[in-house]
């Protein structure tokens, strides 16, 4: 099969094309899915936010300009659906992260990791939110700091200084409950 790109398939989604439209959902979606429910801690409404973001993906592509990757532009469009959420629900109790137990941990032990991830999600919930953001796209979704920039649509310096923050936080809000 023929190598196809990124602007190839965005250039024929513009004009209508119903394949390449499915060939960007399956190419970009995971990675739109997974901020949204890292940011909001609830896969029903990073559903609805990846639903969206792809809604206003394919309203704007006809006019779309390629100054930034397709991929920061669509997980800036993510990132601003999951921020107007949680300006909505600032005062709700954080989601879950998807479960991480070792299965070959006795009940006890998995016990405790549950209880160190919920202490986990719990702090970075409590970050600001461009804290939590900048952690979640670098440190969970393993973007690089550049791309994290982009998407945030800050400086790389902004970015380092928002990192170093959110750290400092968890360490602190860790260390005080143990969790560290």
């Amino acid at each position: 099969m023929a190598f196809v790109s990124d602007l190839d398939q965005i250039t024929r989604a513009a004009a209508g094309d119903p394949s390449a439209v499915a060939w960007l959902v399956d190419r970009y979606s995971p990675g739109v899915l997974g901020l949204a429910t890292r940011m909001l801690g609830d896969r029903m409404e990073a559903e609805d936010v990846t639903q969206e973001t792809f809604l206003r993906a394919w309203k704007a592509l006809p006019g779309w300009e390629p100054r930034a990757k397709f991929s920061t532009w669509l997980h800036r469009v993510a990132l601003n659906l999951c921020y107007d959420i949680l300006r909505k629900r600032r005062e709700s109790l954080p989601g879950e992260l998807p479960e991480m137990t070792d299965p070959e941990l006795t009940p006890p032990e998995r016990l405790m990791q549950s209880e160190r991830v919920k202490a986990i999600e719990t702090a970075i919930a409590a970050l600001p939110e461009r804290q939590a953001a900048a952690l979640t796209l670098c440190a969970l979704q393993g973007h690089s700091q550049i791309e994290a920039a982009e998407i945030m649509e800050t400086s790389e310096e902004a970015l380092e200084s928002l990192l170093a923050r959110a750290r400092r936080s968890l360490r602190a809000t860790l260390a005080e409950r143990s969790v560290a």
